[in-house]
C-alpha cells in the first residue's frame, strides 16, 4: 500500500476520576480550549488545530500512559516554544513536575495531571 487510508489523528482520550476537576484543570492550567462538557466528557482543542484532546471519566484504576519494567513512560507528548516558562508555569500551579532535561539539543520534561497521568512536553 503507497498511502495510509488514514488521514491524521482526531483525538486522544485521556481517563479521569474527577471529570469537572479534571476539565477545569486542562482549561486553566494547560489553557485548553474548552468545547463540550457534558457528564459523559469534556471535549478540548488545542488551538485552532483539529486535533481533540477528550476526557472520560472512569472509577478503574487506570491511566493514559503505560510502564516499562515498572517504570512510567508517557504516551502523550506537547510541545511549547516557551518550554521553561511553561515549566515555572505547571510549578506555581502546583502541578507535579519534573526538572527540564535535554537530549540532544531537545529539550523536554514530564508533568501530571490531577488524575496521575503522565505527560510530556517538549521543543
Amino acid at each position: 500500500m503507497s498511502k495510509s487510508f488514514i488521514e491524521q489523528v482526531h483525538y486522544i482520550r485521556i481517563p479521569v476520576k474527577d471529570l469537572a476537576l479534571s476539565a477545569q484543570w486542562y482549561r486553566d492550567v494547560l489553557g485548553l480550549q474548552l468545547l463540550n462538557n457534558t457528564e459523559e466528557r469534556a471535549i478540548f482543542r488545542i488551538n485552532e488545530g483539529p486535533f481533540l484532546l477528550i476526557l472520560v471519566p472512569t472509577e478503574d484504576e487506570t491511566f493514559a500512559h503505560f510502564t516499562i519494567d515498572h517504570k512510567q513512560e508517557f504516551s502523550i507528548g506537547f510541545t511549547s516554544p516557551e518550554l521553561s516558562k511553561f515549566h515555572q508555569h505547571l510549578m506555581d500551579n502546583q502541578v507535579k513536575v519534573e526538572n527540564i532535561k535535554e537530549d540532544n539539543g531537545h529539550r523536554f520534561f514530564h508533568f501530571y495531571d490531577p488524575n496521575g497521568n503522565k505527560l510530556q512536553v517538549h521543543w
